[in-house]
């Protein structure tokens, strides 16, 4: 009797794991979630068996999330975009660089000499991931997804002590204002484009509002949690998108700020919070844009 009953439960065990399976085979649209991780930012992007994750919130919570979203038997995440070294921003990339395999990292080569930047310094290097610094202007391709860089600038870097020269993850010195070299890129895949925007200042978004490499996108991340030193008017009339997302938790401040909801509703936007929203997934097949559930 005992027997039956282990290949019985064996049996159910295998049917769990098949029908598991099953509901997380990849389809070939493209999925952009911003995780409910709190007052921080995560945002990954899959596309079939690749994953493109953008920060990694304030602490582990962000696991939860990609395990959520990510087959199970999937290890590997092909790019990992850290904007900039905030904790609220980087403190969860640590233990993803530990939990899966990270082909590249796109981050600036900015110290903040902040103990939480010496470990994912530590954990970048100790585990060989290809670092990529990005300069406004370049370009990647991640098989359907392109990535076109619109911040920082060489200028802006030019400004900066150089503390290790060649080091790709601590050239340059920096205290303060780290919010300013705050990566920023747009994305494209097909006939959908979106903006992801890090925690960059009023200023860097005037000028992309200028710089004419934007144009109108279907989606964006409203910069550093929907604060008045992010999002201008400027970019928001540039781009027209149809969806912003803030990523925000509970907060002493604010977020996001009365006056960034009013402007977003003045041009009509959909507005979507992780804090009373839950996980955020867009989902496009390049033309159509539907959010899941």
């Amino acid at each position: 009797m005992k027997f039956w009953n282990y290949i019985f439960g064996l049996l159910v065990l295998i049917l769990v794991v098949i029908a598991l399976a099953i509901t997380q085979i990849p389809d070939s649209n493209l999925h952009i979630v911003a995780c409910n991780i709190g007052q921080g930012d995560a945002i990954l992007i899959v596309y079939k068996n690749i994953q493109i994750l953008t920060d990694g919130g304030p602490d582990k919570s962000v696991l939860n999330c990609l395990g959520s979203h990510i087959p199970f038997w999937d290890k590997d995440i092909e790019l990992v975009v850290s904007t900039h070294p905030d904790a609220d921003h980087s403190t969860g990339l640590v233990e993803v660089s530990r939990t899966y395999n990270i082909e590249k990292m796109l981050i600036n080569s900015t110290d903040p000499g902040t103990s939480i930047y010496k470990v994912l310094k530590n954990e970048v290097g100790g585990r060989g991931i290809e670092v990529i610094n990005p300069i406004d202007g370049m370009s990647l391709r991640v098989d359907m997804i392109r990535l076109d860089i619109v911040n920082p600038t060489e200028t802006m870097l030019a400004r900066l002590s150089i503390e290790n020269e060649g080091d790709k993850l601590t050239k340059y010195s920096i205290k303060n204002n780290t919010n300013l070299y705050s990566i920023v890129y747009k994305l494209s895949f097909k006939n959908f484009s979106g903006l992801f925007t890090g925690d960059m200042p009023p200023e860097v978004s005037d000028r992309l509002s200028e710089s004419g490499k934007i144009g109108k996108v279907n989606y964006i991340k409203i910069p550093h949690h929907g604060s008045v030193n992010g999002m201008t008017e400027n970019l928001l009339k540039e781009t027209l998108p149809g969806i912003a997302v803030i990523s925000v938790g509970k907060n002493p401040w604010g977020f996001p700020r009365p006056e960034i909801m009013e402007m977003l509703a003045k041009y009509g936007i959909r507005v979507f919070r992780t804090d009373t929203k839950g996980d955020i997934e867009i989902i496009t097949d390049g033309s159509k844009i539907w959010k899941k559930n």
